[in-house]
């Protein structure tokens, strides 16, 4: 099974995969977390570039870069232990790609976005995508005193295109379960879990 997990950053993507990650291994399963960008040493390297506020990339060239790094996660980690039937949870996986930079930089239509998506991940669709959502002023509030990355510095315009490209999504993708992001830790885990939990 794979399970991914998309949302602009500040809506808890990473503590709710911690969460899960310790419940499905109390329950017996076999699990393994990757970020995205990275997974893997060549992913990594890309992560770097990405992430770097010094360098100035190219709209085309970032999604391209992101599709790589994906590419690689998926051929060397991902399908290997979905053929071993571990579960697999992504911390972001296309879909991202889709909002970030097709709503976001807007660097290219969508439908070629969609293709890029499909090589980029061997045609593999996710089980489940939880979109945690969350509002632009609360993620504003909540990340104000991280230190920024370069996708983190692209301003406030950019945001509001991502966040209605996740939102278009969860419209139009029936994997898409969204979880509102701005209760508690406890009730988002709960949700997630009455979600997966007859599934698994």
């Amino acid at each position: 099974m794979l399970i991914t997990f998309e949302g602009i950053d500040g809506s808890g993507k990473s503590t709710q995969i911690s969460l899960l990650k310790e419940q499905l291994l109390e329950w017996g399963h076999e699990v393994e977390v990757f970020r995205e960008p990275g997974g893997t040493d060549v992913s990594e390297m890309i992560r770097g570039m990405l992430l770097n506020p010094d360098l100035q990339i190219d709209p085309v060239t970032e999604l391209l870069l992101f599709s790589s790094a994906r590419s690689q996660l998926v051929a060397e980690k991902v399908l290997p232990l979905l053929q071993k039937d571990v579960i697999v949870i992504l911390d972001r996986f296309y879909d991202s790609t889709t909002a970030y930079q097709g709503y976001g930089r807007e660097s290219m239509p969508i439908d070629q976005i969609h293709q890029i998506n499909a090589a980029a991940t061997h045609d593999l669709t996710p089980d489940f995508t939880f979109y945690l959502r969350l509002s632009l002023s609360e993620a504003s509030e909540r990340t104000k005193n991280f230190e920024k990355d370069r996708m983190e510095r692209a301003g406030e315009s950019f945001f509001e295109k991502v966040f209605a490209g996740f939102e278009h999504l969860a419209k139009t993708e029936s994997r898409f379960k969204t979880i509102d992001a701005e209760q508690d830790i406890d009730a988002i885990h709960k949700d997630i879990l009455e979600i997966l939990n007859p599934n698994l």
